[in-house]
């Protein structure tokens, strides 16, 4: 697969820009506390922090969304994650240095993420990384999220940029298959919450990157 002809990248947010495990898995286990639970290690939550109030609920109280009491359950998680969402998420190492590469490229960046606005705009507004994207799209953007193309789609469109010229980094198979679907070339981030059950290589990623920065070998290409 060639870059060439890239001219802009767009992003999954948590587990591919940002460590925000620590404060997801934080807010469920408070759940857990709250209730006389014992509490668990981050490392229990990590893996799959990717999957949000189901991943997160799933490893405090082991339900589905299918189990009776989740709809309850997921707002309480909401609330507790907007009460410590900044606490200790950070970006991830490399991230800064490869953005910063990015724009002196001259090349728009954004942000695609199932994250309801609710919470991406308070996070990413918070952090200065994100004031040069020209693009951040939640997942209640548009009428439709993650694997859909529509969300990536309208990124492209606000950065200016053709969905054949737009790259997608993220670290869920369904970033790959909403890349796939909008055109783009795709990036697999293995640095990022990948599941327990992962196997990247049927993801049909164009390349599987270990840490950000590798990412620049890509571009250099384009």
């Amino acid at each position: 697969m060639t870059f060439a002809g890239v001219r802009a990248v767009l992003f999954d947010l948590d587990g591919t820009l940002i460590d925000s495990a620590p404060d997801l898995g934080g807010a469920a286990d408070q759940m857990r506390v709250d209730r006389g639970l014992p509490s668990l290690p981050l490392d229990a939550y990590r893996h799959m922090s990717g999957a949000g109030a189901r991943g997160m609920l799933g490893i405090a109280f082991g339900i589905t969304p299918e189990s009776p009491e989740f709809a309850a359950l997921r707002e309480e998680f909401f609330r507790s994650y907007e009460a410590r969402m900044l606490r200790d998420t950070r970006l991830f190492d490399g991230v800064q240095e490869l953005v910063d590469a990015i724009r002196r490229l001259g090349w728009p960046w954004g942000v695609v993420t199932n994250k309801s606005a609710r919470f991406t705009v308070p996070v990413t507004g918070a952090m200065p990384l994100f004031e040069s994207a020209s693009a951040i799209v939640s997942g209640d953007t548009t009428p439709f999220s993650k694997p859909h193309p529509e969300p990536l789609l309208e990124a492209a469109r606000r950065a200016g940029v053709a969905p054949a010229n737009c790259l997608y980094v993220g670290d869920d198979e369904r970033d790959m298959m909403a890349g796939r679907a909008a055109g783009m070339r795709t990036v697999a981030a293995a640095w990022g919450y990948l599941g327990a059950d992962a196997d990247l290589t049927l993801w049909e990623a164009d390349a599987v990157l270990s840490s950000p920065l590798e990412l620049l070998q890509i571009l250099e290409q384009a």
